[in-house]
């Protein structure tokens, strides 16, 4: 088949789960050697899509799927496929044999186990979760290799090899020989990419392949797959949250939208003159970097009946917090130590320096941001603070108090004055507990337990207002919310103290820039009115420079820039900070 061939056709395609449509009337065409951008929030239909083409939907009555997929092999194809009762599906009769075609819609799973891995592949979101922690990378990918090939394990292991360092891995032997734990996020994906590969697959499906990596490693993923695809003639289907990421890889766009598609064409005509309030909505919200705009516009801004959103972005210098003789935090020659060998007695052999010898001040009222890739310390040193991990030297002052000094009955007292509000909102929420009690437990067992249960209530119910929260809420389970809600009570609980500093770590990672966007509106403005004070940890610079008074940018546990955000994004003094400021997705059209 040619570049530009015809390898997929959707028609039509419904997806229900126990009646309840997710997935409704989505068609469109994808071409060997183009990739197709499939981009939405989360529960618009993007992956459930995408796992109807690969046969991976629940089987059973609850979940039901209507429409076409019709998936374009080479004549060669068929004569390796097995025979089975819907042969008709498989095999071309005489009036299709110009144009063959497989109809992946009540395919059974016989020739679904065929198809996967040897013509259509898939990458997913997690590698972590995703590979088989028990079973060596090298072993996992010869495993696909010769389920679909009849190969000996030598000439297996060898083709793995060579697709380790096409796949641009360090040490591929090494790595061949490794289990999952022990490699980074960034090289666990590649080992993703590299069981995709294989088979030489026809198709790749990447779903959410970059959401938890870092800008660089990120980009180095987005150029990899870009430079595969074009040295293989493999057609894509890229999902993304992000229109930012989808713009460095697609050729075609289609956005989704409550299960429809209600924008497609190409790239550079949906980038550059996106025609539904929806779309629009999506390149708003995410965070600018050349303008510092009070309030990110929402998806909601433009879903309205106006056409224009309510807040439109304007460039705007917001003043520095004046700074007070004294800082409220002081970080002095901090350095943080982990044991990777011990000996016989317990004494550490080798150690490795996560936090080195850190240096720098937090004053009232600002928003301190906190930036490096994976590895580089910034969770390390936000949870040094909190003593939550000891440090090896150094002194922590907080308000007059020296941290490091205090004993852990005296901690305790003091992080009712210190919060953080932790990554994932999910798991970091007691599933058993309503939100309502999530948000009260803190009230309940501080110094505060004078309060009886109905003022606790009263307290909570305020504050939930205050962040979006409806009050009738209260009552409700973790699991019944979407995860920038989850993020919301996350920020009441962290709030409800009324703390002089909460830590935000990777806070919004996580979730669709919609989402996002909202989270950081809700930040600024909760610090406008209450005066707090934020470390503010992630290793996205655009989303740091939107919340962010000063930025200090750290690598391999050590302080290599630290300047005010708008001078460190136009005049960043080094490499480092550069090439970091570099791999931020951008949407030139």
């Amino acid at each position: 088949m040619e570049q530009g061939d015809i390898v997929l056709e959707v028609k039509d395609l419904s997806v229900s789960f126990d009646g309840r449509t997710v997935v409704d009337n989505v068609g469109y065409m994808l071409r060997r050697g183009r990739t197709l951008g499939i981009v939405g929030e989360s529960g618009s239909g993007k992956s459930v899509s995408s796992l109807a083409i690969m046969g991976l939907l629940p089987s059973g009555g609850h979940c039901s799927v209507e429409g076409s997929i019709r998936f374009f092999g080479s004549p060669a194809w068929y004569a390796g496929v097995p025979a089975c009762e819907n042969d008709n599906k498989i095999h071309p009769t005489s009036s299709e044999a110009d144009n063959p075609g497989i109809e992946l819609v009540g395919l059974d799973e016989d020739h679904f186990r065929h198809l996967r891995g040897n013509h259509i592949a898939m990458i997913f979101q997690e590698p972590m979760t995703s590979l088989n922690p028990v079973q060596r990378c090298g072993a996992q990918v010869v495993e696909m290799l010769r389920l679909h090939e009849e190969v000996s394990k030598e000439e297996a292991r060898r083709r793995a090899i060579a697709l380790f360092n096409e796949v641009l891995l360090p040490r591929p032997e090494k790595i061949f020989d490794s289990y999952p734990h022990e490699l980074s996020g960034g090289q666990k994906q590649r080992v993703m990419i590299a069981m995709a590969l294989i088979c030489n697959p026809d198709i790749i499906i990447a779903d959410e392949p970059t959401t938890a990596l870092d800008v660089t490693v990120q980009k180095t993923i987005l150029d990899l797959l870009r430079h595969l695809q074009q040295q293989r003639n493999i057609a894509v289907i890229f999902i993304s949250h992000d229109l930012g990421v989808i713009a460095q890889v697609a050729d075609d766009i289609a956005v989704m939208y409550r299960g429809r598609i209600v924008e497609q064409g190409l790239a550079r005509q949906v980038l550059a003159n996106p025609r539904q309030p929806y779309t629009q909505g999506l390149l708003a919200c995410r965070p600018p970097l050349n303008a510092r705009p009070r309030r990110l516009p929402t998806v909601s801004d433009f879903m309205k009946e106006s056409s224009t959103p309510s807040s439109p972005l304007t460039p705007l210098n917001p003043p520095t917090p004046s700074t007070p003789s004294a800082p409220l935090l002081s970080v002095r020659n901090l350095s943080v130590l982990f044991d990777l060998e011990k000996n016989l007695f317990g004494k550490p052999r080798k150690q490795l320096t996560a936090v080195d010898s850190i240096s720098f001040d937090v004053f009232r009222g600002e928003t301190f941001g906190l930036v490096g890739e994976s590895g580089c310390g910034k969770t390390t040193l936000g949870r040094a603070i909190l003593r939550l991990i000891d440090s090896a030297s150094g002194s922590i002052t907080f308000d007059g108090l020296r941290l490091d000094t205090l004993s852990q009955r005296q901690m305790r007292r003091l992080r009712q004055k210190i919060q953080i509000v932790f990554q994932d909102p999910y798991s970091s929420l007691n599933p058993r507990k309503t939100i309502g009690q999530a948000i009260m437990e803190p009230l309940l067992v501080s110094s505060n337990r004078h309060l009886s249960r109905s003022e606790a209530r009263r307290r909570v119910v305020d504050l939930m207002d205050r962040v979006g929260l409806l009050p009738e809420w209260f009552d409700r389970y973790p699991h019944e919310f979407s995860g920038g809600q989850r993020q919301r009570v996350c920020i009441a609980r962290a709030l409800i103290l009324q703390p002089d500093l909460v830590i935000c770590d990777e806070s919004v990672s996580a979730l669709d820039v919609s989402v996002q966007a909202q989270v950081l509106n809700l930040l600024n403005e909760l610090k406008e009115q209450y005066g707090y004070t934020y470390i503010f940890i992630s290793h996205d610079l655009s989303v740091v420079h939107f919340l962010s008074d000063r930025i200090m940018v750290m690598r391999r546990g050590a302080l290599v820039e630290l300047a005010e955000s708008d001078q460190l994004f136009s005049n960043p003094t080094t490499e480092y900070t550069k090439k970091l400021l570099d791999a931020i997705p951008k949407i030139d059209v």
